[in-house]
């Protein structure tokens, strides 16, 4: 098992790009800082049970991680604010326009997840994520590439179940289906499923293994697959986030419009900025969409957003 872990200056976006572009992911350790994770730290509990609380059965949200990885997931927005503002943290959206090579980005997707040792089987087969991502098939051409990251929030070593990834230098001759590769000895049917057992793409798996802050940025088209949660009385808790250029109409996962109207949307609004609030489909200050009318109603809609640097520049339009 090889890892990405001591690769030299992967803080650096230019060298991040490159390898992502290469590879069709990259591993950024500790990428996001400790002081700038310790708000998100301290409200994971508004989400999540502790290892304690799951393990020794006290918390009575337990019940729902058992038997099923993804019912450990919430869909944004969190009712952590800390935590929804992480999703489009400036150096999380700095990196998302570096790979993406654009600086109008929209944020597609945003989960939080919480595995917990024992709850059930995360080890999962190799797998692409576009089934479910586009309508169409991925794309390397730039401005047609879809972006996903992993973020973790406390340390993911090995037994912590990280992602492993294979690098597009042993896929990219693989056709677009099937799309699940099966751990040998695994059966399965379907036009989508080869359970061949493909040892030669499981010995090519690299860990994504990082301490907390760790963001693994990958393609859409890049395989990978969920590792088990091994460590007694274990948790992991992450992110899964989606990004894709503005004009990448058919890179849809989620529409945010849907949840306009909770109170979680409301509070993360109020604390984002306008670069934030534009990853989700926020006109920017100059778009001619700011008029004296419609910051009227925006400051009815959310009474407690700052409008003035959308109202500046209504004023010289």
């Amino acid at each position: 098992m090889r890892s990405h872990l001591d690769d030299p200056c992967l803080m650096d976006l230019q060298d991040a790009a490159r390898m992502w572009r290469v590879d069709g992911f990259v591993v950024l350790p500790g990428f996001i800082p400790a002081d700038e994770l310790s708000a998100v730290v301290n409200e994971v509990d508004q989400m999540f049970p502790s290892a304690a609380g799951f393990h020794d059965d006290t918390d009575p949200r337990a019940k729902r991680f058992i038997g099923d990885e993804f019912a450990g997931i919430d869909t944004f927005p969190f009712a952590s604010t800390a935590i929804s503002l992480l999703a489009v943290n400036h150096r999380i959206l700095d990196l998302a326009e570096s790979l993406l090579e654009d600086s109008d980005i929209r944020l597609s997707s945003a989960e939080a997840w919480a595995k917990y040792t024992g709850a059930c089987d995360y080890d999962q087969d190799l797998h692409r994520d576009y089934l479910n991502h586009t309508l169409l098939v991925p794309s390397t051409t730039p401005g047609h590439r879809q972006l996903e990251m992993f973020v973790f929030l406390n340390d993911v070593p090995e037994e912590l179940g990280p992602p492993h990834l294979v690098s597009r230098k042993h896929t990219a001759d693989l056709p677009a289906v099937p799309n699940w590769y099966l751990r040998p000895g695994r059966e399965g049917t379907g036009r989508f499923v080869d359970d061949s057992g493909s040892p030669d793409l499981y010995a090519a798996e690299v860990s994504g293994a990082g301490p907390a802050g760790t963001v693994i940025a990958f393609e859409t088209g890049t395989f990978h697959r969920g590792t088990q949660l091994t460590a007694p009385r274990g948790v992991r808790y992450s992110m899964h986030l989606g990004f894709r250029s503005a004009g990448l109409h058919w890179g849809q996962r989620a529409g945010w419009a849907a949840q306009g109207f909770e109170r979680a949307w409301v509070d993360f609004v109020h604390r984002a900025t306008p670069r934030q609030l534009q990853a989700f489909g926020f006109p920017p200050p100059e778009h001619p969409y700011w008029t004296p009318e419609t910051l009227a109603g925006m400051a009815l809609r959310y009474p407690e957003l700052d409008l003035t640097p959308w109202s500046t520049s209504a004023q010289h339009s």
